[in-house]
């Protein structure tokens, strides 16, 4: 289910990387990209909502304006997890992430320059259940509002 035009929430994009890529992310600097999963965790409480940061994240032609901007160049965006809510709750989804049982962070800082959070990227050998992300989302009682909800094999 797409968001509606007018949603505001939180997202995560669900990355795959089939082989190992090398990957210059602005001045952090190269990021080494083993095969895998990867989720990163953004809001989108401006105009357009979800629907429009999704979309702006499914289209390759988009300039560089985030540190995700460099990695989805090598990845592939398999799922978009969401939630509609008008809270910012991309701390909590990172922190939840964090602490699913095989993440890593890839890169300190990255996605996170605004805030504290160690990063707003995690790695993962395999790709996480959205039942268990929901489970470790509940311990950070950062659910918000509504459902946490997926789009799975988004068009491009």
């Amino acid at each position: 289910m797409i968001p509606r035009p007018d949603a505001h929430g939180t997202y995560a994009l669900i990355l795959e990387s089939a082989g190992y890529a090398r990957v210059p992310v602005g001045r952090l600097g190269p990021l080494g990209l083993p095969p895998g999963v990867y989720a990163y965790v953004g809001s989108a409480l401006g105009p357009g909502g979800l629907r429009a940061r999704i979309a702006r994240h499914l289209d390759p032609t988009r300039p560089r304006h985030w540190h995700i901007d460099h990695l989805k160049r090598a990845m592939r965006v398999a799922e978009v997890w969401y939630v509609v809510d008008p809270v910012r709750r991309e701390h909590a989804w990172a922190s939840a992430f964090g602490s699913l049982s095989n993440a890593s962070i890839p890169m300190k800082g990255f996605g996170s320059s605004d805030c504290s959070c160690p990063a707003h990227l995690f790695y993962f050998p395999t790709k996480p259940t959205l039942a268990s992300f929901r489970r470790a989302l509940a311990r950070t009682r950062g659910t918000g509002k509504g459902p946490v909800r997926a789009l799975r094999q988004p068009a491009t």
